[in-house]
């Protein structure tokens, strides 16, 4: 059986905790990496996901930001934290290690900063964050071994990324710096799973609350999952669940997933 690995921006754990459950019974992944859990470790319900039969690590944060993974099977070698600042304490990213039937897979999860309003301080902190991110990926890619780094990246790659491109020119999601920042992680050796085999336009991951862009599918796709080209290697197949979105009470994000033959 492949591994499959999924992100999902939750907004916040304890608001989308009958969303997340559900979908997991359904999707049935093995390993999930999640954002926006806006939640002190101590604060997060694991019980419920440990009945479910997932392990569980988080790295949360009181309010805001936060992610976590579950993975069905025991999670090794759990980082917390982007290297390079030690004065970070915003709670955006986790690694660890997951062992698949033929393989180990390092899983990294990550929310990047959203960087608006720019130019500014926000968005000067999303480029230094990136850079950060940039040295560990190459990090990564030096120990030539299956790595997905996956998560709520807060960029839209390309125009056909967003259903309004023009929309978004000032944003600090589409502005040239972060797409740019986003590119030379990419260029490292990675491949972004979505368009390794989906292409063209119309492909979103979320869609704001306000001014019924669901409804009218006024969506961007910020949620990628990088693979090394060990991992790459493995890919099978990947999928957006779309119809996440529709349902009651949900994120604004759906799930993205992979399947890896691991």
């Amino acid at each position: 059986m492949p591994m499959k690995v999924a992100t999902f921006n939750i907004n916040g754990i304890k608001a989308r905790i009958e969303v997340l459950r559900r979908w997991l019974e359904k999707a049935q992944p093995d390993v999930v990496v999640l954002q926006e859990i806006k939640s002190v470790d101590e604060g997060f319900p694991r019980e419920l996901f440990e009945e479910m039969g997932f392990h569980v690590e988080t790295h949360g944060q009181k309010g805001f930001n936060g992610v976590a993974i579950l993975s069905r099977v025991a999670l090794e070698d759990v980082t917390r934290g982007l290297p390079g600042d030690a004065g970070d304490e915003q709670a955006r990213w986790i690694e660890a290690t997951v062992m698949g039937a033929k393989r180990a897979v390092r899983v990294c999860g990550l929310y990047l900063p959203n960087g608006n309003p720019a130019p500014g301080p926000k968005f000067d902190y999303k480029l230094a964050w990136m850079e950060r991110m940039e040295a560990r990926a190459r990090e990564l890619l030096a120990g030539e071994e299956p790595v997905v780094m996956a998560g709520d990246y807060n960029v839209i790659p390309m125009a056909e990324d967003a259903a309004k491109p023009e929309a978004w020119r000032e944003d600090a999601l589409f502005r040239p710096e972060s797409r740019a920042a986003f590119r030379r992680i990419v260029n490292l050796g990675f491949t972004e799973a979505f368009r390794a085999r989906v292409q063209g336009s119309g492909h979103y991951s979320f869609w704001d609350f306000q001014a019924g862009a669901w409804e009218r599918n006024n969506g961007i796709r910020i949620d990628h999952l990088l693979l090394s080209p060990q991992a790459a290697d493995l890919l099978s197949d990947v999928v957006i669940d779309k119809e996440e979105r529709g349902r009651e009470k949900p994120s604004d994000h759906v799930p993205v997933w992979v399947e890896l033959d691991a």
